[in-house]
């Protein structure tokens, strides 16, 4: 029986308190410990991957700039944006990097078909994408078989932060929110949706919410 803990950490989180939160918990787990997936919406920052250049900052201003110890180039949270932490034992659940991956974004393109949004991944470029917009962000970091950051998705939030960034190193591709595209989307109701996607998707047996 897999056991997934579903932790809601609230709105407005501080990032680098997130972060370290992650790489405490990932540090210390072994093999009996439950996964976790962790819930929020962080207060306005950047954060750049471990590859992240320094021209694809822009003109970041009042917003922080985080470096992370994630997989990509800089990215932008804020409110009205659903973030899931994946806190994932990979051996258990028998995954590898790329399958952990392709569920993430299958697990957001069956939420969107549910609002009637046609999405899609990329093969060049992590991700789920309406078109030639963004709309879903990935980037994870893998240490002793165990995964943590895991997605963003944006929900209903301001997107002109990203005129200050190129996201993810993409030049040409633009950046698209559920709200949008469906004429209101909201974060409370898109998560708990999120959440069942994502656990049908990785085979849970069992979910235990936490706030």
């Amino acid at each position: 029986m897999t056991r997934l803990v579903v932790r809601s950490l609230g709105r407005d989180t501080v990032y680098e308190d997130v972060f370290q939160a992650m790489r405490t918990f990932t540090d210390a787990r072994g093999e009996t410990t439950a996964d976790e997936l962790w819930l929020t919406e962080h207060a306005p920052v950047f954060t750049q991957g471990q590859a992240g250049r320094a021209e694809y900052l822009l003109a970041p201003g009042d917003i922080p700039v985080v470096q992370s110890d994630r997989g990509g180039q800089v990215t932008y949270h804020g409110p009205g944006q659903v973030v899931g932490y994946l806190m994932f034992d990979l051996r258990r659940l028998g995954l590898t990097v790329r399958t952990l991956v392709r569920n993430i974004e299958a697990s957001i393109v069956a939420l969107l078909r549910d609002y009637g949004i046609t999405a899609a991944p990329r093969p060049d470029a992590p991700g789920v994408y309406v078109g030639r917009d963004k709309i879903a962000a990935l980037g994870l970091r893998v240490r002793r078989g165990y995964s943590y950051h895991g997605l963003s998705l944006n929900v209903d939030m301001d997107l002109t932060p990203y005129a200050r960034i190129v996201p993810c190193g993409l030049t040409e591709t633009g950046v698209t929110t559920m709200a949008v595209l469906t004429g209101g989307s909201t974060v409370a109701e898109v998560t708990p949706r999120l959440v069942d996607k994502l656990v049908a998707q990785y085979g849970f047996d069992e979910v235990v919410n936490v706030s």
